[in-house]
This record gives structure tokens, C-alpha cells and sequence, in this order.
């Protein structure tokens, strides 16, 4: 209800009043009630916001709580609306007049007020240098005026600032360009005054060359600070980037989904992304081409040299001490092929067919082959190593029962089944029947499907008829009235008694023969089972009356 409650406590009439009008307005049968304004107010609106607080309760339907009241303060219009700073009402005074400030001589503010430093006599003994008056300003201010930190403030200010501050920052960094290009050029000129004395140390004045001079100048130069690095090349770690951020990323090269494989965990692409293009045409030719050039391969065979070294209990380390590494690898690269010369030496002897090794390829002889490979000027295979495609752990093209094609290579679309397209088979890991089983195939789908386009004959349907009613029907299921015949269900009881106990056509006990013979089982004898078969759950079948 939108209306406040009256003062005291209603009587029952008068609550149940109340909530059939509350009832009434939300229905829609009674007019709303109507505020101070005239203005209808919502009746589904609930209680605890329509209600007014005790305090401000005025005994009628009101809203008037809920809304915001107006605010009488003034309030600057912009950032100007502030006091006008260092404004003076006019010219100053020629001499003290009394009632001013000591200090300064301005009459609009005493001694103690005074924001001028301190004088050791004041104007009012001196009567010298005295200040213009101030304007006295009232500018009204309400509340959330009073609190905004940055009323009044000018933004002339912060430009200022940011102006020196710049100015200070690019005078840094003037001087910092200078002080690294000084000191690359000491270090430089440093490097090749040590190189050139070094060379002279080692050989004579009159051999020498000018472009052994240059290398040397050129290798011992790398060990001088970059132009642009922080530390020293000595010291440092790394301090660049792995590739300069207005290069084209790998993934960008080719954006064809089947192309070179990217890794972006490792940021790595092996492959070369454009194969059409030489590698060393490309821009970007692959990983593997940098990986697997130059000196990159004797690097990683020293590395693997170095990792069985170390397994068989020798101390080698390749960063640890790389010469010795690379001495060893030499050294065992030699006894290596000393090695294999001297057993093939040892057994072209012993057996002989020297003469046999020194044929020619196998390409040149036959003079060509199946295999396409394009190359390059330098000799590197650009097409021909395609990448290799993932095969399936189970097991494919394998063929079973003399099949020549696979299960599920043939659709049935008469019956909805699969099977062999090389005999139509629909038996899964059958014989193969070759060309006579889809000969066979097509007769019996020829004949099912005449038989289903032709209506059945009245015989046809009758011993249809007789066959369904043989097999389910109650009479077949041994439900319903059945006629037994007493002479038969004689002689069915005796021989379901001879079957029970095991005996033979003679009267003889044997074993327990399983099953019967092929024919065709009788009411009277569905009846002898069901009399002599005993229901092990049965709580009476053990039960024998004693009264009798």
C-alpha cells in the first residue's frame, strides 16, 4: 500500500478493509490513490518502499520520501567560478594609512593574515614599498564544491611541468647517445690496438697479411659493447629480443591450414611454410633448413660424442672443455676409420670380391628410377621427402578368407547391411564366393522382391494362417482349454517316470540321456512334464498331510 499507515492500532474491521482496497488497486477494480501531486501511485510497488519512516511521515500517500531533495546550495558553474588570485583593487597607496597591515601596507588584511615574508621593519615604521589593496571576493560555495580537490585548479600549471620534464628527458638521452658512441669507439680502437700488437708478438714484421689482419680485427671486435646494450658483452646474458617485433611471424608466411606445421608454445615451424619456393630464395625456408646447415650438424655429433663419453665413465663435457671435446671426437673419428679400413682390408683379403666394390651406382646403372626428386643449385632436395602420414593402429587392408576387398566396402541398400564388395557378402569373415555369391546375391533380392510385389494366394495365407496359429497359439503355449486324451496321458506319465529316473526302452537304469529325439511334442506329454516337474521353491511341495 502506498499510503502510510494511521497512528494507533487498527481494529480488525479496519485491516480488513485496508487489505480488500490493497487487494482491490492491485486488481485493477479500485483507483490508485493519488499523492500530494495528484499523481497516481503504483499499488504493486511494496511495502517497505511506499511506507514512509516515522520521521518523515506525514499521514497521507506520499512518495516524496524516495526522491531526492532539492539542494539550495550554489554551485560553481565551471572551473573559472573560483577566486580571481592576485587581483588588486587598484594602484597602491603612496604612505601608511591607519588601520592597514604592518607588514605590507595593504588595509585589506591585519598582520597576522599577511602571506608576505616577514619584513625587518614593516611599512608602517618605513613607509616604503607598500602593496596594493586586494579585491575581497564572496564567491558562495555549496557542499560538494567545498570538497572538489581540483576546483579552481589551473591546467597551465601541469603543462609547465610537463614541458620541463620533457625537456630534462631529451637532454638525457642526448647525453646518453653520446657517452655509448665515445665508448664504443674507445673499445674498438682499444681491441684493434691489442689484436694488432698480439699479431706482431707471434710473427715477423715481414710476413703477414693484410686480410688475416682484417679477421682478426673483425673477431676480436665482437667482444665490444653494442651500440644500444646496457651491459657489457662480457658480462651480459642477453638483453635482445628473439626477433625484432617488425618482422613477419613465422604463422603469417603461408596461411594455408595444410602448410608447415607451427608450434605456438615454442613459437618453432621445422618445415619450410612455402615448398614451392627455394630455400634459398625463401624468406623464411624453415628451421630445419638452418638446423641441419653449416656447422649445426658437427655441433650436435660432438654433443652426442661428448653425452657417450660421459656414459662409459670418461670426463668430457663439451661446455665444460669444449677443446678437449673436440679433440677426443677427432681423435676417436680417426681410430674410427683406421678401424673400419683395416677390417675391410682383413676381410677382402680373406675372401676376396674387391672387384665388386668398385661398381657404379645403382641409378647410373639402371639409369633411372621411380623415385621424383627435384633439387636445388646447391644440391638440396626441394621435392621428393613429402612428410609421411600417420597410419591407424588397426589394422588396415587386410584382407581374410580369400576377400579381395575390405568389410564395409559394400552397402545392401534393399536390406540396410554392409558387407564385401567382392561377393556381396553381408557375413562378417565368411568365404569369399567370388563372382557366384553376387550372382546369388542378386537372385535371391530379384525373388524377395517379386514375392513382396505379388498378392498371397488363399492357400498361401490359410497354411500362413495355420503355421502362426501353430506356433503362438494358446493351445501351442499350453494355455486355454486343452482336450487331453486319458489313454495317451497314460502312457506319458509312465514314460515322463522312465525319463526322470534314467531308464532305457528296456526297463534298464542308464545314465541320464540329454534331450530326445526330433518330434513333435504333445499336449499329453507337455502335461506328464508339467505333473512330475518339481518347483524347488515351492514352500508345499515337500508338504504331506498326516490326517488322512
Amino acid at each position: 500500500m502506498a499510503s502510510s499507515s494511521t497512528v494507533g492500532k487498527l481494529s480488525r474491521e479496519e485491516f480488513r478493509r485496508q487489505k480488500d482496497l490493497e487487494a482491490a488497486r492491485k486488481a485493477g477494480t479500485a483507483p490508485a490513490a493519488l499523492d500530494e501531486e495528484g499523481k497516481p501511485i503504483n499499488p504493486h510497488i511494496p511495502q517497505y518502499i511506499s511506507q514512509a519512516p516515522w520521521y518523515l511521515d506525514t499521514g497521507a500517500p506520499s512518495l516524496s520520501h524516495q526522491r531526492r531533495a532539492e539542494s539550495d546550495d550554489p554551485a560553481p558553474k565551471s572551473l573559472d567560478d573560483w577566486y580571481d588570485r592576485g587581483a588588486t583593487a587598484g594602484p597602491a597607496a603612496k604612505k601608511y594609512r591607519k588601520g592597514a597591515c604592518e607588514n605590507c601596507g595593504a588595509i585589506t588584511h591585519k598582520k597576522q593574515d599577511c602571506l608576505e615574508r616577514p619584513r625587518k621593519k614593516g611599512a608602517k615604521f618605513t613607509n616604503r614599498d607598500i602593496r596594493a589593496d586586494e579585491v575581497i571576493q564572496d564567491v558562495e560555495l555549496g557542499y560538494a564544491a567545498k570538497r572538489d580537490r581540483w576546483n579552481g585548479y589551473d591546467p597551465a600549471e601541469h603543462k609547465k611541468i610537463y614541458t620541463e620534464y620533457t625537456a630534462v628527458e631529451a637532454a638525457r638521452q642526448k647525453l646518453r647517445e653520446e657517452e655509448i658512441d665515445n665508448q664504443t669507439t674507445t673499445d674498438l680502437a682499444a681491441v684493434r690496438k691489442m689484436a694488432k700488437a698480439g699479431k706482431k708478438d707471434k710473427e715477423d714484421a715481414d710476413f703477414g697479411s693484410s686480410d688475416e689482419e682484417d679477421a682478426d680485427e673483425d673477431k676480436y671486435a665482437d667482444a665490444a659493447d653494442a651500440v644500444g646494450q646496457k651491459l657489457d658483452a662480457k658480462t651480459r646474458i642477453t638483453v635482445r629480443n628473439l626477433r625484432i617485433r617488425e618482422d613477419t611471424a613465422k604463422y603469417l608466411m603461408n596461411l594455408d591450414p595444410s602448410s608447415a606445421y607451427y608450434d605456438p608454445k615454442t613459437r618453432s615451424m621445422r618445415d619450410a611454410p612455402d615448398k614451392n619456393t627455394a630455400p634459398e630464395d625463401a624468406k623464411f625456408a624453415g628451421e630445419n633448413f638452418f638446423r641441419y646447415s653449416g656447422e649445426a650438424p658437427a655441433v650436435q655429433q660432438l654433443q652426442l660424442f661428448a653425452w657417450q663419453a660421459a656414459a662409459r665413465g670418461n670426463d668430457v663435457h663439451l661446455n665444460a672443455n669444449p677443446t678437449q671435446g673436440e679433440l677426443l671426437h677427432q681423435e676417436f673419428k680417426e681410430k674410427r676409420q683406421e678401424l673400419k679400413e683395416s677390417s675391410k682390408g682383413s676381410i677382402l683379403a680373406k675372401y676376396g670380391g674387391e672387384e665388386y666394390l668398385q661398381t657404379a651406382p645403382k641409378e647410373l646403372r639402371q639409369g633411372q628410377t621411380e623415385n621424383y626428386v627435384e633439387y636445388s643449385r646447391t644440391g638440396q632436395v626441394i621435392k621428393g621427402h613429402e612428410r609421411v602420414k600417420a597410419r591407424s593402429k588397426y589394422p588396415e587392408d587386410v584382407f581374410a578368407n580369400n576377400h579381395t576387398a575390405v568389410w564395409g566396402s559394400w552397402y545392401d541398400n534393399s536390406t540396410g547391411t554392409w558387407g564385401y564388395s567382392c561377393c556381396h557378402s553381408v557375413v562378417h569373415l565368411s568365404y569369399c564366393s567370388g563372382e557366384a555369391g553376387i550372382a546369388a546375391a542378386e537372385a535371391s533380392t530379384a525373388q524377395n522382391l517379386l514375392a513382396s510385389s505379388r498378392p498371397p494366394s488363399t492357400l498361401e495365407s490359410s497354411n500362413a494362417e495355420g503355421k502362426v496359429e501353430q506356433n503362438y497359439s494358446k493351445k501351442r503355449m499350453g494355455e486355454g482349454e486343452v482336450s487331453l486324451d486319458k489313454e495317451r496321458l497314460a502312457q506319458a506319465l509312465k514314460e515322463e517316470k522312465k525319463r526322470t529316473r534314467g531308464e532305457d526302452e528296456d526297463g534298464r537304469l542308464g545314465k541320464r540321456q540329454k534331450g530326445g529325439g526330433a518330434h513333435e511334442v504333445t499336449e499329453e506329454e507337455l502335461e506328464a512334464y508339467r505333473m512330475h516337474k518339481r518347483i524347488s521353491n515351492d514352500p508345499m511341495a515337500n508338504y504331506v498331510d498326516t490326517d488322512d
